[in-house]
């Protein structure tokens, strides 16, 4: 009998089928296999020997977005991320080695400040380019396509520095907000981190940002547990002399493992404590408050809430009041507004097939929205979302809400 998972937590699942309509992989395929109730049978299968990881077994597990939408809608209370993040290094294990060499190299060059610059460079020196976004709708370049689109969707600013290391709060200080910048992916939209930065400053925090510190979630994403861990010390060690009163994320996906590292470095006091103390910026701004916006922003504003925010995280609101209360901006309710995009970590580079048609499933509800802006607090469902408007030739701006929440508060 092999465990690998809390033989309690697979137990608690009853089977009663609320999680599917919530599922992407199962509204999708419409296969049991492929749904989370379907998915914890296997584990519990694969745990009391009762299964051998095949093939067709791994293949169901690796569909799996881990988006903990069906957290949401159980009624019971299973922790399914937890189960699946769990299972994961189990799979890898039980990987042809050829396969696992490569997820394992790619968690490598992900959670590495110098490897990941270096792979996300193209992206970097050619993003926003219009003569990129018109070669990635050539239909003769065939399967290119879908790369040049993602190089087109990077950043705007020419890959422009990140914050400085220290800003001092606007008028009385509320605290001290210690802002991770994370790995290359995390940093891929520095505009992102300064708009974090500047609009806590201007909330009352003081800002520390502490740069190049990978938080290990894409390395769970991968399996790669033992990876995740030991990123996720570092930060802890980093952090211990920032005395923050918040630790902040603007990356939905880095800011739902830290609210778990108490799970993740079982019996480490730190980790306990960083995970109280954790915040995604948008959730503290809400609660800090900010000023009146300096600008107007005549838009029409429709919101995608990234998976790690909406169900990892439990934060939906503060986004849609925020971008409210600029004036000028219109709110549009997006029909499956909590649905993944398909991004989901490194989901996008290992399960391309589904991410695309769960891509294509979104930009239908985004063009069917009829909203001018999308925004979307998570560089991966942006790199993700803006590619597939590129490549579409959708006439809709993706921002994160953090940059237009600076673009209206700019002085």
């Amino acid at each position: 009998m092999t465990r690998f998972v809390e033989h309690a937590k697979l137990t608690t699942c009853v089977h009663c089928g609320l999680c599917l309509a919530a599922c992407p992989t199962y509204v999708e395929l419409g296969e049991e296999a492929d749904s989370p109730r379907g998915r914890i049978h296997l584990m519990r299968a694969l745990e009391d020997g009762r299964l051998e990881p095949t093939p067709e077994v791994v293949r169901h597990l690796d569909l799996c977005l881990g988006c903990r939408a069906c957290e949401t809608a159980c009624p019971s209370g299973v922790e399914y991320g937890a189960l699946i993040e769990a299972a994961r290094p189990f799979v890898e294990a039980h990987r042809p080695r050829a396969a696992h060499l490569a997820r394992s190299a790619l968690a490598a060059v992900l959670a590495s400040p110098r490897l990941g610059r270096l792979a996300l460079a193209p992206v970097r020196r050619l993003g926003g380019r219009a003569w990129v976004g018109r070669l990635a709708r050539a239909s003769a370049l065939g399967p290119l396509r879908p790369w040049l689109a993602l190089v087109a969707a990077g950043p705007r600013d020419g890959g422009a520095g990140a914050p400085p290391e220290v800003l001092e709060p606007a008028g009385r200080m509320r605290g001290t907000a210690v802002l991770i910048t994370g790995c290359a992916p995390a940093q891929l939209y520095p505009s992102t981190l300064r708009a974090a930065a500047t609009l806590l400053a201007r909330g009352g925090a003081r800002v520390v940002v502490l740069r190049d510190e990978c938080c290990g979630a894409l390395a769970m994403h991968l399996g790669a547990a033992a990876r995740a861990r030991a990123s996720a010390g570092r930060l802890l060690a980093a952090l211990e002399a920032t005395r923050a009163d918040w630790v902040v994320t603007t990356a939905a996906g880095c800011g739902a493992l830290v609210r778990a590292y108490d799970h993740l470095l079982v019996g480490d006091p730190r980790a306990a404590d960083v995970a109280r103390r954790s915040r995604d910026a948008l959730d503290l701004l809400a609660e800090l408050g900010l000023p009146t916006p300096a600008r107007s922003l005549a838009r029409s504003v429709t919101v995608h809430d990234p998976c790690h925010l909406a169900h990892g995280q439990g934060v939906r609101l503060p986004a849609r009041r925020l971008l409210a209360a600029i004036p000028g901006v219109r709110m549009i309710e997006l029909e499956e507004a909590d649905m993944c995009c398909g991004s989901a970590g490194t989901y996008n580079l290992t399960e391309r097939a589904m991410a695309r048609r769960l891509l294509a499933r979104k930009l239908d509800r985004i063009a069917a929205s009829g909203a001018e802006v999308v925004a979307a607090a998570n560089p991966g469902c942006l790199l993700q979302i803006r590619a597939g408007a590129i490549a579409r030739g959708l006439a809709v701006r993706v921002e994160h809400p953090l940059d237009l929440l600076a673009e209206a508060h700019a002085t």
